[in-house]
């Protein structure tokens, strides 16, 4: 089973039925995922994984901002989160860098979305592979993320 169809799988048991879009030519970067869908970087929901003391911490941030790892993210978790690498990505989340969807891991993430992909009325989030998108209002997405809003920006 691909990231794309383990992501299907978990989506179908929450009862979600996403409008997941593949594109052969890959959208592993937010910048290719914003030149394939025509839209601007900002809507793309990009996934970056960091390793927090309990588990993965997940942060679905607006393809146009860096994540401030540092000072925003220490304040929200009481502690620095450390880099991860494409291992521990895959096994804390089930999927690999550049398809880390913003929800359906295969283990409990702490998440936390991003305050800016808040002004938009839909967005882009990978779908399981870094050839599929799919489009989703930032209000489904907190929901089906259980993520915190947060200015988690540099």
């Amino acid at each position: 089973m691909d990231g794309h169809e383990l992501w299907l799988s978990q989506c179908a048991e929450i009862d979600y039925t996403p409008e997941a879009r593949l594109y052969e030519e890959g959208t592993r970067t937010s910048q290719d995922a914003a030149d394939q869908l025509g839209c601007d970087v900002a809507h793309i929901a990009k996934s970056i994984v960091f390793a927090g003391q309990d588990g993965a911490v997940v942060v679905i941030t607006s393809g146009a901002n860096h994540v401030d790892r540092k000072r925003k993210l220490k304040r929200l978790l009481g502690h620095k989160p450390s880099m991860t690498d494409a291992e521990y990505i895959i096994e804390n989340t089930g999927y690999a860098p550049g398809g880390v969807p913003p929800f359906g891991h295969t283990k409990p993430c702490t998440v936390f979305l991003d305050e800016d992909l808040m002004q938009y009325e839909l967005v882009w989030g990978a779908a399981g592979t870094a050839q599929t998108v799919f489009p989703i209002t930032p209000d489904e997405l907190i929901s089906l993320s259980g993520a915190t809003v947060a200015d988690v920006k540099q």
